[in-house]
């Protein structure tokens, strides 16, 4: 058999028509869009050479198992870019009749733009698939107006344009279809995130169609590049945006009155750190002090903790020597903001010993019963999630405070020793002794003896 292409290394020159260095603007311009013709006719020229090869079964004589395997290393082009050449060849070839006789293309309109050089491929390869999409009934009988429609609109349109006008005639033809799609889209959403060790946050987000039309709606203006200053463009990459945007996003959600309350608390970010080191930092240049901690029980320097506070609201928490809150108790039986507030750096979102629970709406629990004389104070109130606080009641545990801190005795049938467990996250007073130790001692002022 006489092969189709030599493979064999030629070399090839073309000597430009006119220098390019020499051309004005207009025959620049007029330049790149005839190269740019020519290269749209060559390709669909070499489509009808694939397809002819795909007939003869060409891909046999080789170790390729498929003409898209073989097209891809003849080339050395990606496997998607061969696939596409391939699909579009079978969709766009001149065809011989078994008499001889010339027949149209699958795809004539298509076929008929390639020729022209008026599309390429990519715009060829959203309408075959826009085609391949349509629901059996339209492409039996709907199928030649579409492909016109198409190949009508890609002589204008860029190929990502194209691809959603062939998707909302997809909706349109096909409604059934359509929904069942957005619904499998809507089973398939996720959303995923991960502290990484270095404090980093990684987010790994697929949603649904819908609540990526809500995101990009709230996330662009944010995004958006500032204006420029003194003719110095906004110095910021295109994810820094983003992550900048997101970060705004987040703020407006959390000063939003519609957000979800936990615990009695609209969600917020909580920063735990000694007041002396807050101060420390604002009457001494350069002395930090110590860090303080998020509510994701990740350090931030006390730098940062000065600048947030800056634009924020200020809730103190008094805390001992012992890095425990103090007392701060009220003569209420529901406890306030500053209570639960004080309870959730104590307890977490929930003080019985080793829960698991998913996080959800704390309760806070009294020792002694308010109407039997407990007080709505630190020292006689404990954070517990709902399945927790059901525990407790109906297994009759124990609590007691110890060095101002909740600890739990099981009941006989859970344990018949009744041994104490201690209850609560915060972490031992010595973790601060042995962070102080780290800091430098602070440099004497200049001119000092």
């Amino acid at each position: 058999m006489t092969p189709l292409l030599n493979t064999q290394d030629t070399t090839v020159q073309a000597m430009p028509q006119q220098s390019a260095v020499s051309c004005t603007d207009a025959e620049l311009a007029a330049r790149i869009q005839e190269l740019e013709t020519e290269m749209r006719v060559m390709m669909w020229e070499q489509l009808q050479y694939i397809a002819e090869a795909d007939h003869r079964g060409i891909h046999t004589e080789t170790t390729a198992r498929s003409l898209q395997v073989w097209l891809q290393g003849l080339l050395n082009i990606d496997p998607r870019d061969a696939k596409t050449r391939v699909t579009v060849a079978r969709n766009v070839e001149d065809r011989r009749s078994l008499y001889g006789e010339t027949m149209p293309p699958d795809l004539p309109d298509t076929a008929a733009a390639l020729a022209e050089g008026s599309i390429g491929l990519d715009h060829a390869r959203v309408i075959v698939n826009g085609i391949r999409r349509l629901p059996d009934y339209a492409r039996c009988h709907q199928v030649t107006e579409v492909e016109s429609t198409l190949a009508g609109y890609a002589r204008t349109m860029s190929p990502r344009e194209l691809e959603k006008l062939a998707e909302r005639i997809r909706y349109l033809l096909d409604q059934d279809g359509a929904y069942r799609n957005e619904e499998t889209q809507h089973e398939a959403r996720e959303l995923h995130y991960a502290t990484t060790r270095d404090g980093m946050t990684v987010i790994k987000a697929k949603l649904d169609r819908e609540t990526g039309a809500k995101f990009a709606a709230l996330i662009e203006p944010l995004a958006a590049p500032r204006p420029e200053i003194d003719g110095e463009k906004d110095p910021r990459t295109a994810g820094q945006r983003n992550a900048d945007g997101f970060a705004a996003l987040l703020d407006l959600a959390l000063d939003h009155d519609g957000m979800p309350r936990t615990g009695g608390q609209r969600p917020q970010m909580t920063i735990a750190i000694d007041f002396g080191d807050l101060k420390r930092g604002l009457e001494v240049l350069g002395e930090d002090g110590m860090p303080g901690t998020l509510n994701t029980e990740r350090a931030i320097t006390a730098q940062n903790a000065r600048r947030i506070a800056c634009d924020a609201e200020i809730l103190p928490i008094v805390l001992g020597g012992d890095s425990l809150p103090l007392d701060v108790g009220r003569a209420k039986r529901t406890a306030p903001i500053h209570i639960r507030a004080a309870l959730l750096r104590r307890d977490g979102v929930c003080a019985f010993p080793g829960c698991d629970r998913p996080p959800g709406t704390p309760e806070a629990h009294h020792v002694q019963h308010w109407v039997d004389g407990g007080a709505t104070d630190l020292n006689n109130m404990i954070m517990l999630c709902a399945h927790h606080h059901r525990t407790l009641h109906n297994q009759r545990w124990d609590i007691t405070m110890r060095d101002r801190r909740p600890e739990f005795i099981p009941p006989p049938t859970v344990d018949p020793r009744r041994t104490p467990r201690p209850g609560g996250r915060a972490l031992p007073a010595q973790h601060r002794e042995h962070l102080r130790e780290l800091i430098p001692a602070p440099r004497d002022p200049a001119g000092a003896a």
